[in-house]
């Protein structure tokens, strides 16, 4: 395979990837907070929001991310009456599966987060007179993210892996350009070189929270 080649078929790969890594982005924005919402809403001591909060968890974790993505891509808009109100973008439709279930994914991280810190901290709190809010964001959130860094991570490559799913509702991105070049060229390179993209971008993410481990660790 000549130099022309590869740099011929890294464009449009390129192209993907900004796809890619555009739904990275919007899902781990997204995701994170919407998490850590049903994180507390699991804790709360109102019954149907803890009902709500565990069974939207349990749904989410318990059925593939692909089957959501399907579902809201192609499922909402025939149901009855309001299925044409509900007909979106696939990227948006997709952004949006994948923001679901990630959140329930990263409520169950931040829930062991707050489980591990030790529940004399809270009473500590009390005692010093500090509120609940300067409890949480001052005592409670740092310890939960310095305990819940590594799983964050992980759970991020895994994202990133994941993305490729948007090839199974026609959305244009890294996988589905390097599919294109090999059913088009007869080799198996374009797969190789799209391996390697996520190799980057999953070492460039595998750095920052390794960055951000040792920032909290010394912290």
């Amino acid at each position: 395979m000549s130099l022309d080649y590869f740099l011929g078929i890294l464009g449009p790969m390129l192209e993907g990837a900004q796809t890619t890594l555009l739904l990275f982005v919007l899902s781990i924005v997204t995701s994170i907070p919407l998490g850590f919402a049903f994180t507390y809403m699991v804790r709360s001591r109102i019954k149907l929001v803890a009902w709500f909060a565990n069974g939207y968890i349990y749904i989410m974790r318990g059925t593939p991310l692909l089957l959501q993505m399907l579902f809201i891509c192609f499922g909402l808009p025939v149901i009855p009456v309001i299925g044409e109100y509900l007909v979106m973008d696939r990227f948006v439709a997709a952004s949006l599966a994948f923001t679901l279930n990630y959140a329930a994914y990263f409520a169950e991280i931040f829930r062991g987060g707050l489980l591990a810190i030790d529940k004399g901290q809270y009473e500590a709190a009390k005692v010093l007179g500090l509120s609940r809010w300067h409890t949480t964001t001052r005592i409670v959130l740092p310890q939960m993210v310095r305990i819940a860094l590594p799983a964050i991570s992980n759970e991020s490559i895994t994202l990133v892996k994941d993305t490729a799913l948007l090839y199974a509702v026609a959305v244009p991105e890294l996988l589905h350009f390097a599919q294109t070049a090999v059913n088009r060229d007869f080799t198996i390179m374009p797969f190789v070189l799209a391996g390697l993209i996520y190799l980057l971008m999953t070492l460039v993410l595998t750095l920052l929270f390794k960055a951000l481990e040792r920032k909290f660790k010394f912290d």
